[in-house]
């Protein structure tokens, strides 16, 4: 079983903006390259943070409502929701010491 969970506009509500923990989401497609070399990424900082934090994909082609209500305009899109808010964003392939330093910086207190 893959450490990260795959969410749609089915799903979202619940995994996402009512998650008692952290949630980086991804936003990708089948078709993008950069979004494939991210997915093994993903997935180890998900074994790591299992407990801590979620890893969730969102695949825009099944999901362009989603895609739509957050604005993504590129992928790879990185999303960091805390609490059900959005606090960051990441555009693009970012190295796993970025999305761990980022997802740091929210699991902080303000």
């Amino acid at each position: 079983m893959k450490p990260t969970i795959e969410v749609n506009e089915a799903n979202f509500e619940a995994e996402v903006l009512k998650s008692s923990q952290p949630v980086v989401v991804d936003f990708w497609a089948e078709w993008c390259g950069p979004c494939k070399m991210l997915g093994p990424v993903l997935d180890e900082i998900a074994s790591e943070q299992s407990g801590r934090a979620k890893v969730a994909k969102v695949n825009i082609d099944q999901n362009s409502v989603l895609a739509e209500r957050f604005g993504i305009r590129s992928i790879p899109t990185l999303l960091y929701f805390v609490g059900g808010e959005m606090r960051k964003q990441t555009v693009g392939v970012v190295s796993k010491k970025t999305i761990v330093s980022t997802l740091e910086s929210v699991l902080a207190p303000a």
